[in-house]
């Protein structure tokens, strides 16, 4: 059945009806190929409908799932060497169509949102949009001034300066920091590698936020479904 392009957009989770108007006012939208007008309309069970290089799904049934992910578990929908991933936390009902977004290494925990929206993974994961992550971090070693400076402003890994952080000292003992760190990107292991570069070692590394999201008391391994305003409010 056809519906004003601005309906689908609508549906389809990505912004409002009136946000969907304004892009295709910039000439964003397009249906099979061609550039979207106020007044057309469309099938999207039949017409292929693009908003810049995201093309909307056929399926509009949009999932968002926060899980608190435990140490240990491959952050990945399989894993080639039988190894327990993400996906097997969550009911087998909620799996279909549902992927990671962006991913915490092995040994890292915390938050994770998983989805089978792809522009929300897209948003999210792509380094334009700047979402905030927030960690709390365990460092073993000498953590001085010069440290939280140099993390601050940005350490060169893999041969590319990472971005400006927020990094607070929360507590400090003997021979270990806790730290708060909020960052902008999301790099392979990129905070264990600027640990590395600093000579400091991580003994825990938990994501306790994602954009807007918080874990709030979500016990590890568990998880929860966002409701839609939750997770339309982390599109811009």
């Amino acid at each position: 059945m056809s519906q004003r392009i601005q309906k689908i957009i609508g549906q389809s989770g990505i912004c409002s009806r009136r946000k969907a108007e304004q892009l295709i006012l910039q000439k964003r939208v397009f249906i099979n190929q061609n550039q979207a007008t106020i007044g057309d309309k469309a099938d999207i069970n039949m017409d292929s409908i693009r908003i810049d290089d995201y093309v909307i799904p056929k399926r509009l049934n949009n999932k968002v799932i926060l899980l608190n992910k435990p140490p240990g578990i491959i952050c990945s929908c399989n894993d080639d060497l039988g190894r327990k991933t993400v996906m097997d936390l969550i009911p087998r009902e909620l799996k279909e169509g549902m992927y990671p977004v962006g991913r915490l290494d092995m040994y890292s925990r915390g938050a994770l949102l998983i989805t089978n929206n792809g522009y929300l993974t897209y948003q999210l994961t792509h380094p334009k949009y700047l979402h905030r992550k927030t960690y709390r971090v365990l460092v073993k070693g000498n953590f001085s001034k010069e440290s939280l400076k140099a993390w601050q402003r940005g350490i060169v890994i893999d041969g590319k300066k990472t971005k400006e952080a927020i990094v607070i000292i929360k507590k400090q003992f003997e021979e270990m920091n806790l730290l708060e760190i909020v960052i902008s990107e999301g790099r392979n292991r990129q905070i264990r590698k600027i640990a590395d570069a600093l000579g400091l070692k991580v003994i825990d590394l938990m994501r306790t936020k994602v954009s807007k999201i918080e874990l709030n008391g979500l016990q590890e391994g568990s998880w929860r479904e966002l409701n839609s305003i939750e997770w339309q409010s982390l599109l811009k």
